[in-house]
C-alpha cells in the first residue's frame, strides 16, 4: 500500500515538474491570455445583449383588455377580424379566455401567448 502511494506521489511530482518546464515563454502565455480574455468579453457582451432583447420583449406585452385595435394587429398572425373579435369579447380574466371563449383557435393563441396579458 505504501509503495503504491509513493508511486502516485512520484507520478504527481513528475507531472508537476513537466508542467513547470513547458516550452511556452511568458510572452506566448500573455498573448494566449489576452486572446482568451477578449473572447470572453465578446461572448459576455453577446449574452448581455440577448438578455436585454428578451427583457425588452417582455416589457412590450399587450393587455388584451385595454389594447387598441392597432396594438392587437401587431401580434403575430392576428387579423383585423380577430382583433375586432378580441375587443368585442372583453373583459378577460385570463389570456387563456381567448381560447376558452372561442375568440381564437389554440394554434393562433400559441403564437401570441407570450406577448399578451389580461390585466383589468
Amino acid at each position: 500500500m505504501f509503495r503504491h502511494l509513493s508511486l502516485s506521489v512520484l507520478a504527481l511530482a513528475l507531472v508537476t515538474i513537466a508542467a513547470c518546464t513547458t516550452k511556452d515563454n511568458p510572452d506566448e502565455i500573455r498573448r494566449r491570455t489576452a486572446e482568451a480574455t477578449e473572447s470572453v468579453r465578446r461572448d459576455t457582451k453577446a449574452v448581455v445583449e440577448g438578455v436585454k432583447e428578451g427583457m425588452g420583449r417582455d416589457n412590450k406585452a399587450i393587455n388584451i383588455n385595454k389594447a387598441s385595435r392597432e396594438d392587437l394587429l401587431t401580434l403575430p398572425g392576428i387579423s383585423e377580424h380577430e382583433a375586432d373579435h378580441i375587443i368585442a369579447e372583453r373583459p378577460y380574466d385570463d389570456t387563456r379566455d381567448l381560447v376558452r371563449r372561442h375568440v381564437l383557435p389554440q394554434a393562433e393563441y400559441d403564437k401570441i401567448s407570450d406577448r399578451v396579458i389580461a390585466d383589468r
